[in-house]
């Protein structure tokens, strides 16, 4: 797959009832754990008397990761679903919590898993969905006399620069398109005094 599926925005679902509990179901787009935890931590203040703030997470393109958290419900019974959701609307770099207010009357492990997917699925449902290009980081380093050259292959193939040093050589930061990638490797293969680097190469 060349493409993949996120939210455009974050969005909140509709109070859902359950036997007199509440959830509430929040999904946003992510790019790192470190977004889900501060999202995670503003929700917890925001619904701090809520009884559970159950989530899943889903994040990446061809390399996942994934977690989800009951946040003391029955095992399986809340996180799970929720991730089930994120599944079946084929998301990822997404966060979906849910906040249970409990309505004093207990659903079992059967009556949390309805809950949880249903909560979810409706602030999904509200969401505004988007298909983005997969994006591929590269960084050409080269000398100074070799810049029309690149610059023009960059234009030919509307290759993103997102960084640029201008030092003893040039050094470009690159976003490819997954499907550009194979065309742009090989005509630069033809420009022989520029080098490539994966991303965390130290050179």
């Amino acid at each position: 797959m060349d493409t993949y599926k996120t939210l455009k925005a974050s969005v909140e679902s509709p109070v859902y009832k359950v036997k007199g509990s509440k959830f509430i179901s929040y999904a946003y787009p992510v790019e790192s754990r470190e977004a889900v935890d501060l999202i995670l931590k503003d929700l917890r203040e925001k619904h701090s008397k809520a009884n559970h703030c159950c989530y899943a997470w889903r994040l990446g393109k061809e390399q996942v990761e994934y977690r989800y958290n009951d946040d003391g419900e029955p095992a399986n019974s809340a996180g799970k679903p929720i991730y089930g959701q994120i599944l079946s609307f084929e998301l990822t770099d997404v966060l979906v919590a849910v906040i249970r207010y409990f309505g004093g009357t207990k659903l079992g492990v059967g009556g949390l898993i309805q809950a949880y997917r249903e909560s979810a699925r409706l602030g999904l449902e509200q969401a505004s969905i988007m298909r983005q290009e997969i994006k591929l980081p590269f960084i050409l380093e080269f000398e100074y006399p070799q810049m029309d050259k690149v610059m023009r292959l960059i234009k030919e193939k509307q290759i993103e620069i997102v960084t640029q040093e201008m030092e003893l050589k040039v050094r470009l930061g690159l976003l490819v398109s997954k499907k550009n990638e194979a065309a742009f490797l090989k005509s630069l293969a033809q420009l022989h005094e520029v080098q490539l680097h994966e991303p965390n190469d130290p050179n």
